[in-house]
């Protein structure tokens, strides 16, 4: 049994690291992660702020992102506007009851969104129709969208100013490849916005 286990432990890790490799080897994917710390540089620098969403797993993902902005990653520095929509239960929980959770998301912006704002939507299928309305919401609104997706997420990019799209079809190696460059993106942002403050303090 327990050989059997480690197998598979070695299997999957073995997947992930080759989806990580393959991350690295994708230019589009490293060219798109490099515009992305330009678009939110150029945002965050003029004031707007970065509005996050996702579901489930991707809902994790969008707290912990806004959590490295709001926070720091690496630098003692100022905080930076991020706001993750999946936080308040009262307000997810308000618009699933009277509007449907399809709308969870578009109504956040509708209300939150400026134009100029950022909103990065997270979804491993591309096909999540409360993240597909939120996208829709935030283009009315004037926001700049980049999305999070995987390897067939296509249904999303249309309406989106940028997308990634991780390399993979399963979406807990999505999700890894999602958090991991939201990481290479966040210090970007950092070093470019504070170049003063370095070191690593965590």
């Amino acid at each position: 049994m327990s050989q059997s286990i480690d197998h598979e432990i070695e299997e999957y890790l073995a997947y992930s690291a080759q989806c990580l490799t393959g991350a690295m080897a994708d230019q589009e994917f490293i060219s798109t992660s490099g515009k992305i710390v330009d678009i939110l540089c150029e945002a965050l620098r003029t004031g707007k702020k970065i509005l996050l969403a996702g579901n489930g797993g991707s809902a994790g993902d969008a707290q912990h992102i806004a959590g490295e902005f709001l926070s720091r990653l690496y630098q003692e520095r100022a905080p930076l506007p991020a706001i993750a929509l999946t936080t308040d239960s009262s307000i997810v929980t308000a618009i699933a009851n009277d509007f449907g959770y399809d709308h969870v998301f578009e109504r956040q912006i509708a209300g939150l969104g400026n134009p100029g704002d950022v909103l990065i939507a997270i979804s491993t299928s591309g096909r999540s129709v409360n993240i597909l309305k939120g996208i829709k919401a935030a283009c009315d609104k004037g926001l700049i969208v980049i999305g999070f997706t995987g390897q067939t997420g296509h249904a999303m990019a249309a309406g989106c100013d940028l997308c990634l799209f991780a390399p993979s079809t399963s979406t807990p190696i999505i999700q890894q490849i999602h958090i991991t460059v939201s990481h290479v993106i966040c210090a970007l942002v950092e070093k470019r916005l504070f170049p003063c403050c370095d070191g690593e303090s965590r």
